[in-house]
């Protein structure tokens, strides 16, 4: 007897494509999941090498209770799948001077670390998350879930968007408040973790500094993807199955709706929607033929009308002896001298700068099991420019990794390159040609005002109603919070329109 399920297509498995499937799963869709890589992830995708476990992408869990809705709606209990251990302090920043700030959730902390650099600024700290208060409320309680799929949507809040003063940038924003050159890096570089420049990102995403506040820094114990296997055995419990090394070619299109994906391998599979959790432009520019879409998702709009994120170079290293006796955290920003000009050249120049901003993960402190006994866990990104610069990636990143490491073992880890047992590097062309990012992007479309809200690409295609888009270049953006509520946007929306009634029960039956 042939099932009545809606059956759903769900393209990758990074966090949005797995909360997405997660999601209709529970609602009693039949979900099947095509991924690219040999294992779950997208930009999750962890590396096992030589008794270590790397991250491959996203290290800082918020929020997280958006997990545990997803749990919730399948009458689990997220804390049954996965642990969530607190990180303290949220980061520690340093300057170019080896200089330090930490920051955590506790307001008099805070201020006692504004205190020792410039103690005038704690009243105007007050001033600012006072302010961000009402940022966050609107920008993330009220919005982040919410689907601006028409201009009446994107209209209906503008008034408040611009009392909240969305038209500034981030470091414009804080700027108001805060006098302290290098204070106002530690409350601005947030944007740089969804592929914003602070320069230039709206001040909305101000917010981030707030929500970390609000619900705390976390770490899944065993790693990032310790997040992803549990959301995957959620999935498999609920029905939904998983394809590996299996690339879509095409979403194949009839009068105006998805009706299924071909493969590389040929293979077509139906459906009655489809989500693709890959790339936005690389979905619209490379995965539908050209006359199935409008202007506004046009190649040309890809190519020539988007401004894109910054793309990033990440070594990944284990060291046979324990840094326990440096300054370190688990979460560290390491501040170039340059501010404003380093993001310049990324963003603007393209070009690649000899200095750089650094984040150095180092998880054995919260979780020595990622690593053999005795061993340290490290990675450090940079951001670079994506591959619209000129950049000779295969002459460049020899030399870019060693002046990075040299610069860890002068400053951060004596005799680093005599303890170093494993390491592995990426750069841009690796976002290209494994993740299928447009230009190698690190996090898709920009966060910049005129590419928020209605103005990013949509959850739901203009032109083919029943596609729909998770993940960081659609709405609300980039981040685990951003790409999990884009999930529970598109969950929303499919039952709104779906064919069959959703299923009004909380707890899917696991099947037989």
């Amino acid at each position: 007897m042939m099932s009545t399920k809606p059956r759903t297509i769900v393209i990758g498995t990074g966090f949005g494509g797995l909360a997405a499937a997660a999601r209709l799963a529970a609602r009693g869709h039949d979900v099947v999941i095509f991924e690219k890589l040999d294992k779950p992830g997208g930009r999750a995708y962890a590396v096992e090498q030589d008794g270590f476990m790397f991250d491959g992408g996203p290290t800082v869990i918020t929020a997280p209770f958006l997990f545990d809705e997803i749990f919730e709606l399948a009458g689990r209990r997220r804390e049954d799948y996965v642990t969530f251990i607190p990180v303290e302090p949220y980061y520690r920043i340093f300057n170019h001077e080896g200089r330090y700030f930490d920051y955590n959730g506790d307001m008099d902390f805070i201020l006692s670390q504004i205190e020792q650099w410039n103690p005038a600024d704690k009243e105007g700290y007050r001033r600012f998350i006072t302010t961000t208060k009402a940022i966050f409320q609107k920008g993330f309680v009220e919005l982040a879930d919410k689907p601006f799929l028409h201009i009446s949507d994107m209209l209906r809040v503008a008034p408040d968007l611009i009392k909240l003063q969305s038209y500034r940038s981030v470091y414009g924003y804080v700027s108001q408040f805060i006098q302290d050159e290098f204070l106002r890096r530690c409350f601005t570089f947030h944007p740089l973790l969804i592929g914003g420049n602070p320069f230039t990102s709206s001040s909305i995403y101000a917010m981030i500094h707030y929500l970390e506040r609000e619900w705390g820094i976390w770490y899944a114990k065993g790693g990032t993807v310790a997040l992803v296997n549990a959301l995957v055995r959620l999935i498999e419990e609920l029905g939904g199955r998983i394809y590996y090394n299996a690339e879509v070619d095409e979403i194949l299109v009839e009068n105006r709706r998805a009706v299924g994906v071909r493969l590389k391998d040929g293979r077509t599979f139906h459906a009655d929607h489809v989500v693709s959790n890959a790339d936005v432009p690389f979905t619209y520019m490379n995965l539908i033929a050209p006359e199935h879409r409008g202007l506004r998702n046009s190649d040309f709009r890809y190519k020539h009308l988007t401004k894109y994120s910054m793309s990033l170079v990440v070594i990944y290293f284990g060291t046979n002896r324990l840094y326990r006796d440096t300054p370190l955290k688990h979460h560290n920003i390491i501040l170039s001298e340059r501010y404003k000009g380093l993001l310049r050249d990324i963003f603007a120049a393209k070009t690649l700068p000899e200095d750089f901003s650094l984040y150095l993960h180092m998880p054995t402190l919260t979780d020595p099991s990622i690593a053999p006994e005795g061993h340290e866990s490290f990675y450090v990104l940079a951001p670079v420019p994506h591959l619209g610069a000129d950049i000779d990636w295969a002459t460049t990143a020899r030399p870019y990794r060693d002046a990075i490491m040299r610069f860890l073992e002068e400053n951060y880890l004596p005799d680093l390159s005599k303890h170093i047992v494993t390491e592995r590097m990426i750069d841009p062309r690796h976002f290209q040609n494994a993740l299928n990012t447009y230009l190698g992007t690190g996090f898709s479309i920009q966060p910049i005002l005129t590419q928020s809200a209605w103005f990013r690409p949509h959850n739901r295609s203009e032109d083919i109603p029943n596609l729909y888009f998770v993940g960081a270049g659609t709405h609300p953006g980039a981040g685990l919070p951003g790409v999990v509520s884009s999930a529970k946007i598109v969950d929303t929306l499919i039952g709104e329109t779906a064919h069959a009634p959703m299923p009004t029960h909380t707890r899917a039956a696991t099947p037989a």
